[in-house]
């Protein structure tokens, strides 16, 4: 090798090295308020990045949707097998409002529904509400056994499942184009429509298990925040808590100033 050739060997890489900065230092934590049809207010956090230049924060979490359990909503375990999705609709200082914005059933649920020997039953059906949210909403149903049944099975005729489905989506459109989403999502909790159905197919087959297994939102209105804080209730900001000095306290500080 000639001698004084091949200089930056000896060297680092050229420009330096850059300074690893912690990309959390930059965010702020939000809480996730849920409507008030909820028991527990508090979803949890959500992170976004601090308002810099033209990229505001609170832009940043709208329309982010997250997913909780029904169970930790509602401090209720029997229910943990529904998800609720909620979509940010708005930023009011450190907290994040919410509205539904659809549901579903964990897949370990719906797997356990599903038996030999039994038929099973699915209707769909799109309706709005009377505030102008469009909802796809999915049921399922199974046959169960008649009282006294010897036979083994319980299989329904195609006739009895076309009938059954027509009376499920009845059912759905009539429950669900009669109230706004707020009153129908009130109805999903404790899975009213669900009982309503299988009341009224008693005469055609008898049925088990059956629930409004998902719920989604096509198409929603124009948003309108008075709207928001009729879903969000009596939602006030955290300001803490007045709290009462002692009057000791008080009569030393003024002390002091006079002496002073």
């Amino acid at each position: 090798m000639a001698v004084g050739k091949n200089k930056r060997i000896s060297k680092g890489k050229k420009g330096g090295k850059k300074k690893a900065s912690d990309p959390f230092a930059k965010k702020d934590w939000y809480d996730i308020k849920a409507p008030s049809i909820f028991n527990v207010r508090n979803v949890g956090k959500t992170l976004v990045s601090r308002t810099q230049g033209t990229k505001i924060a609170s832009e940043g979490l709208k329309s982010r949707v997250i997913e909780a359990s029904l169970a930790d909503l509602q401090n209720d375990e029997d229910q943990h097998f529904r998800k609720i999705r909620l979509r940010v609709e708005d930023v009011q200082g450190r907290n994040v409002l919410t509205n539904f914005w659809g549901m579903d059933f964990t897949t370990d649920k719906l797997k356990s529904l599903v038996r030999k020997w039994q038929s099973l039953i699915e209707a769909h059906v799109d309706v709005k509400t009377t505030d102008g949210y469009t909802l796809r909403m999915f049921c399922i149903a199974f046959t169960k056994r008649r009282p006294n049944q010897v036979k083994r099975t319980t299989y329904a005729q195609s006739s009895q499942i076309r009938q059954i489905r027509a009376r499920m989506r009845e059912i759905m459109i009539k429950e669900a184009s009669s109230c706004d989403l707020k009153d129908l999502v009130a109805k999903f909790i404790p899975e009213s429509i669900g009982k309503e159905i299988e009341k009224a197919t008693q005469s055609i087959y008898p049925l088990q298990n059956v629930y409004i297994r998902k719920v989604k939102i096509l198409k929603a209105p124009k948003f309108d925040l008075s709207k928001l804080m009729e879903v969000h209730g009596d939602y006030s900001e955290d300001k803490g808590m007045k709290v009462d000095r002692p009057v000791e306290e008080m009569i030393v500080e003024e002390a002091e100033v006079v002496g002073a």
